[in-house]
């Protein structure tokens, strides 16, 4: 679970620093778009990529099917004898660590759907494909209004699955030590902190700024 958090989250960070060229302009955009998707090696990436997501949704079922079989143990406690106060980001009204984190993820997931509707298969109805730039595509993509509310929400609710998932990861592979566990978690939150204001930003600039 912590190996394919930490590879996914390499992955936001890619992909945030390639949407973000945008902000420089269409031209620097499209050819970005352009270099990408001649790369040869790009569908064995992107079958990666989705084996990867696939790998860990299906360990976050077992994860929260095995707190649930074990009387809504959290994962934390079943993985640490460390015994600290709950932060906000382990618990909340919605339950226990895995119960927020699966819920959370699972908003996620249908971001990503919604994501691939407008970008990979092109099938936004408020969109004009015909001969679109990838430039053009996404500028009408974040400034509609019936997609920006989903990338925007999406993206925060992104946000504060990191915020939790980042840190657990390490502690997941073992590195709990009291001593470093502090300074993982502060850089949880500026991870997380980060890629979040990135891709928020797209959808906000799209639809009230452009």
């Amino acid at each position: 679970m912590g190996i394919t958090g930490l590879l996914l989250c390499g992955f936001l960070v890619v992909h945030l620093a390639g949407n973000l060229l945008v902000y420089v302009g269409a031209k620097a955009y499209n050819n970005y778009a352009h270099e990408l998707h001649s790369m040869m090696l790009l569908p064995v990436a992107e079958v990666g990529l989705f084996l990867l997501l696939f790998v860990h949704i299906a360990l976050a079922f077992k994860l929260t099917r095995d707190n649930q079989r074990a009387r809504h143990i959290s994962y934390r406690e079943t993985q640490t004898k460390i015994q600290e106060k709950p932060s906000l980001f382990s618990r909340t009204p919605m339950g226990e660590t895995s119960s927020w984190m699966f819920i959370s993820g699972s908003i996620i997931l249908g971001f990503l759907v919604i994501h691939m509707i407008d970008m990979k298969l092109q099938a936004n109805p408020t969109v004009d494909y015909t001969d679109a730039k990838p430039y053009d595509i996404i500028v009408q993509v974040l400034g509609s209004s019936l997609s920006a509310p989903f990338y925007i929400v999406g993206t925060i609710v992104l946000g504060f699955h990191l915020s939790h998932g980042f840190w657990s990861a390490f502690q997941s592979l073992g590195l709990n030590h009291p001593k470093y566990m502090p300074w993982i978690k502060k850089l949880a939150i500026i991870f997380a902190f980060v890629i979040a204001a990135g891709f928020v930003s797209l959808p906000i600039w799209g639809y009230f700024i452009r």
